[in-house]
């Protein structure tokens, strides 16, 4: 008898607690499909960003700070890559899509639209600076030094026939840089560099590899005559070993780089700057990779670097407005702000008030700018 009593209070406790998860508190039902994206936001309470490998560190000192400074909790960063922030970011408003994207190039065309389409229909861009691609090796090689004809040579995927007519293309022959120029050391081509998520790749291939090509008259042509061809030719990277994709992680390329003396690594002047104990950057057109060299752009590879906001967050995620207002501070991205001991080439002070404004302001970007 001792036995049935205890099953039934068993049953009865049972039936009482499913009784209670039944009237649980709202926030523990599924989502109203009627709920206001302010509503669904404010149950984040940290700003969620992703993006870029070359501005992840910017964006990390400023997180710091901000979190230190603050009463907000600091930001969580991922670094994704350009293109798979972009991904990530315009898949729609809510928390579980990020606020902030980093990137190491300006947002495409597509990326808006395809943004717009997903209800991500108000993006704010903010550029914060300038950065230099570089091409680096071990310390304990010579330093090289390269022209951007030899770059498309050695690393695109089809070069032209040496020994064929005008406009013939051949699998890149080329296993050492001797081969590419008899100038460059007898070594074999191995280059460590970002996969074609990263921004990073999109303007290496642009202001490097692209120029490079633009070196052979018929390359140059078909940019007007055959845009899908010239991009093919210029922007595809060989898949023969000599190219290593290395991921989004521009550290464990240094490290890599620290223990094979042979190889070349690519990736933003800032990784540089702060491994000039390690590395040394190769002189690119006869200009070596320096601050003062990129920001004035003499030096070929030097671009621009961005992060775009997702206005529909702004206001409704604790402590965006004051992030971009740290961020667009003087002290972090100014001449002597803390950003430029990390790398980062500050932009003119005009440009600086331009987009420290749009961030206050948070001024849309139109997609028919791109």
């Amino acid at each position: 008898m001792k036995k049935t009593v205890t099953l039934a209070a068993f049953m009865l406790l049972l039936a009482g607690s499913l009784s209670v998860i039944g009237c649980g508190p709202k926030a523990e039902q599924p989502a109203n499909e009627n709920q206001t994206a302010e509503e669904t936001q404010s149950a984040r309470d940290y700003i969620s960003i992703v993006g870029s490998s070359t501005v992840y560190p910017f964006a990390t000192v400023v997180a710091e700070q901000f979190g230190k400074t603050t009463d907000f909790k600091t930001p969580k960063i991922e670094s994704t890559g350009s293109g798979g922030g972009f991904k990530l970011f315009s898949a729609g408003v809510g928390i579980e899509h990020p606020d902030i994207t980093n990137a190491s190039r300006r947002i495409k065309k597509s990326e808006c639209e395809m943004s717009a389409e997903n209800g991500v229909t108000e993006v704010v861009e903010i550029k914060i600076g300038y950065d230099g691609i570089v091409m680096a090796n071990s310390k304990k090689a010579e330093p090289f030094s390269l022209s951007r004809k030899d770059i498309f040579l050695a690393l695109a995927k089809e070069v032209p026939d040496p020994n064929g007519a005008e406009g013939a293309l051949i699998a890149n022959p080329y296993k050492t840089w001797k081969d590419v120029n008899p100038e460059l050391p007898d070594k074999k081509i191995e280059v460590l560099g970002p996969p074609p998520t990263s921004g990073t790749r999109d303007a290496f291939v642009e202001l490097g590899m692209e120029a490079g090509a633009k070196e052979f008259a018929w390359i140059k042509d078909l940019k007007k005559k055959d845009k899908d061809r010239f991009k093919q030719i210029s922007h595809t990277i060989r898949e023969d070993g000599a190219y290593i994709e290395a991921g989004e992680n521009d550290n464990l390329i240094v490290q890599k780089l620290d223990a094979n003396a042979d190889a070349l690594g690519i990736f933003g002047f800032s990784f540089l700057d702060q491994n000039t104990d390690k590395i040394q950057g190769a002189f690119v057109d006869g200009v070596q990779p320096a601050f003062s060299a990129i920001g004035d752009g003499s030096y070929p590879l030097s671009r621009p670097l961005f992060f775009y906001v997702k206005k529909a967050h702004a206001g409704t995620i604790p402590g965006m407005n004051e992030y971009l207002e740290e961020f667009t501070s003087d002290k972090a991205w100014g001449d002597e702000g803390y950003l430029t001991e990390k790398g980062l080439i500050p932009m003119s002070k005009e440009e600086r008030e331009k987009f420290a404004k749009a961030a206050q302001e948070l001024t849309p970007l139109s997609c028919d700018e791109l």
